[in-house]
């Protein structure tokens, strides 16, 4: 019996020792650069959402921050929405009664991604009275303008002149994948802008709304000031006033303005009274 305790100890001791050594090899393991990194690689990869997720606007806070809600104006102005998968079934009939009259709809991103609901949302805003459009999420890394102008307009994207149907919207921004201005100079950005609204108006008829946030559009098309005259711009900022906006354009046609307002978050505001949305439908 006293052969088997001493067997017994020694055995318990091997295994602490052996259990010892083994956490001493991770512990150094973990510090080397090349583990760091790698964990640092991981923790990076996690935070990126999965493709197709990307929704208007959804860089703004992280990049240019959150302020209050706009102020009082003598201006007229008219509320609208924009939304995306993320929303799901949208109860339009509550937007409406709130006084929401119109709205735009992500119909698609990239080449590769069709919003589930959106014959749901595009369709139901148009059956309780809104004035509705769609609008594509660029990802200028993956294909070129004139394809994806074409997947976007091919899947819901296009204009009727029914007098209730907005023109599409290019949703120009930060790069929730990856790198801001997804690898592009800023000639590249500004060419593949130009070769998405050219082939949007040749396949619709219709100048494509862009949709940008001024600090963005410094960065990444070096503020270029050639779209202005002929694309009615969309602006995003979050704050009481709407600030600076790109160069080019002496005003904005939409703003939008938070992304926590009521029934869906991203609430926006035309430009003008609700006889404008319609003129800008009717093109």
């Amino acid at each position: 019996m006293p052969v088997l305790r001493s067997t017994s100890k020694t055995s318990r001791r091997s295994r602490f020792a052996a259990a010892g050594t083994l956490l001493a090899a991770l512990s150094l393991l973990l510090t080397l650069p090349g583990a760091a990194s790698a964990a640092g690689s991981h923790d990076a990869a996690a935070k990126k959402p999965a493709r197709g997720t990307a929704t208007m606007g959804m860089g703004v806070v992280a990049h240019d921050g959150q302020g209050g809600l706009p102020r009082d104006t003598r201006a007229v102005q008219t509320e609208g929405v924009d939304v995306s998968g993320h929303q799901g079934n949208v109860a339009w009939s509550t937007l409406w009664n709130s006084g929401v009259k119109w709205a735009y709809t992500k119909a698609t991103e990239g080449t590769y991604y069709k919003n589930e609901y959106f014959a749901q949302q595009y369709n139901g805003s148009y059956n309780v009275g809104m004035i509705r459009g769609a609008y594509h999420f660029a990802t200028p890394n993956t294909t070129s303008g004139a394809v994806q102008a074409n997947y976007f307009v091919d899947n819901g994207g296009g204009w009727s002149r029914d007098g209730k149907t907005l023109p599409g919207v290019l949703d120009i921004e930060w790069n929730p994948y990856g790198d801001q201005c997804f690898g592009l100079s800023q000639a590249g950005m500004a060419s593949w802008i130009r070769d998405f609204v050219n082939t949007y108006k040749a396949r619709t008829g219709r100048d494509a709304v862009i949709y940008t946030a001024t600090s963005w559009w410094k960065t990444c098309t070096g503020n270029n000031a050639s779209f202005g005259a002929t694309n009615p711009l969309w602006v995003a900022r979050y704050a009481a006033t709407v600030g600076e906006l790109p160069a080019g354009w002496g005003f904005y046609t939409i703003w939008q303005y938070t992304s926590s307002g009521p029934t869906v978050g991203d609430h926006d505001r035309f430009n003008g009274a609700l006889d404008r949305v319609q003129a800008l439908a009717n093109g």
